[in-house]
């Protein structure tokens, strides 16, 4: 149960669309119970102990789903450890994330095996933002195109390993990056979609025709593009000419102006469905870590200077990102993206491509899922499930 909440004088972002001088209605289920323009408010009726919230101007946007995740806080998925899952829970909390995929690195086997059991349990446990299920990113991908992850891991395509991988996560993995271009992934793919797994390409060497090849067997996503695959070239268009030239295929992108560069972004809005670009963080551990040594995935690691972490003993090495679901919105936005396409790509679009039932949209019926942003995009609070769990309206 959660308490009854009626949001006034906002900006509703709905995932669909933007609507001004809107209030909106939490009721006791935790779900929306009715948005509504604010001059139809003195016609309405809430029982006594409803609390009612003026947000001032605000954005009232879908709480943010980041899919693709491996650390925040200090607190990551390679420490196999269920209290860390929930560290990471707790403090994505602090920046609008709703709901998250704790994202598994390639690694030996028993090491990814334990994150994934982790991952598992602590679903459930939860104090913010809401573990929606796992995200393997490998084990089968290129050497080529490993990037960060740790090459002892890479494995050639074994339906066996894939049946334990997912067999681990009880029913809780959801997707897993591959690359397309391996020896039996056709066998691999088709298994995949009998057991509702989502493949993403990535960390790939693919030609086009391999990129082509993945699609007719299902592969229709992939894992922060531009990044660890192979590049656009006028006589081998490669993976990232693929996923630009096929309208159907789905990207992750790392809205941080480092991965990629703004104007590749904007070029991605006018060449692919919105409905196709997905945000994400790809955020490493010490993302927003207050004390303490800094590592990532074993690895100890600084901020660079363009704001991304590399590591200690070679600067020259790209580990990942620093980015929060929130600054990504914020840099879209900047970007003269207009708001409701970044919360398209921060929420309604991940929700639909893992199915998850009534979240990243702010329609009736839905969950009360909520981020409230003033109008420098600063977070006023942040209601999971219908509670208020981050409040910052004071």
């Amino acid at each position: 149960m959660s308490l009854r909440t009626v949001l006034t004088n906002g900006t509703v972002v709905t995932g669909y669309a933007k609507l001004k001088d809107c209030a909106l209605y939490i009721d006791e289920k935790g779900e929306i119970g009715d948005i509504f323009n604010m001059r139809r408010l003195e016609e309405k009726h809430f029982p006594a102990d409803t609390v009612m919230i003026d947000v001032g101007g605000a954005y009232i946007m879908p709480g943010f789903i980041d899919s693709h995740i491996h650390g925040i806080g200090g607190y990551g998925t390679e420490d196999c450890k269920a209290s860390s899952i929930l560290g990471m829970s707790e403090r994505l909390a602090d920046f609008g994330v709703s709901a998250f995929m704790p994202t598994v690195y390639t690694d030996k086997l028993e090491l990814m095996l334990a994150s994934i059991q982790a991952i598992v349990e602590a679903m459930g446990s939860e104090k913010g933002a809401k573990i929606m299920g796992v995200n393997l990113e490998g084990p089968f991908i290129s050497l080529a195109r490993v990037g960060a992850q740790n090459p002892e891991g890479v494995l050639p395509v074994n339906l066996d390993i894939f049946n334990q991988l997912i067999d681990a996560g009880k029913g809780k993995v959801l997707c897993m990056t591959v690359a397309p271009e391996l020896k039996h992934m056709r066998e691999l793919a088709l298994l995949a979609r009998e057991r509702n797994i989502v493949l993403l390409a990535g960390h790939t060497d693919a030609t086009y025709e391999n990129i082509m090849e993945g699609m007719q067997c299902g592969i229709f996503h992939s894992t922060h593009f531009f990044n660890a695959m192979s590049r656009l070239h006028h006589r081998n268009p490669g993976t990232v000419g693929a996923i630009l030239i096929q309208r159907e295929m789905q990207c992750e992108v790392i809205c941080d102006g480092v991965h990629v560069h703004p104007e590749l972004i904007k070029m991605l809005l006018r060449e692919k469905p919105l409905d196709n670009i997905v945000m994400i963080t790809d955020a490493l551990k010490p993302t927003k870590q207050r004390t303490g040594t800094m590592k990532a995935n074993g690895i100890d690691c600084t901020i660079g200077s363009d704001g991304a972490f590399v590591s200690i003993k070679d600067p020259d090495l790209f580990l990942g990102s620093a980015l929060t679901m929130l600054q990504g919105v914020k840099n879209v936005v900047d970007w003269e993206i207009p708001i409701q396409q970044a919360s398209q790509m921060s929420s309604t679009n991940p929700a639909r491509i893992y199915s998850f039932s009534k979240q990243g949209m702010l329609v009736p019926g839905y969950k009360a899922d909520i981020v409230v942003l003033d109008q420098n995009l600063q977070m006023k609070g942040l209601f999971i499930d219908g509670n208020l769990v981050r409040d910052r309206f004071s």
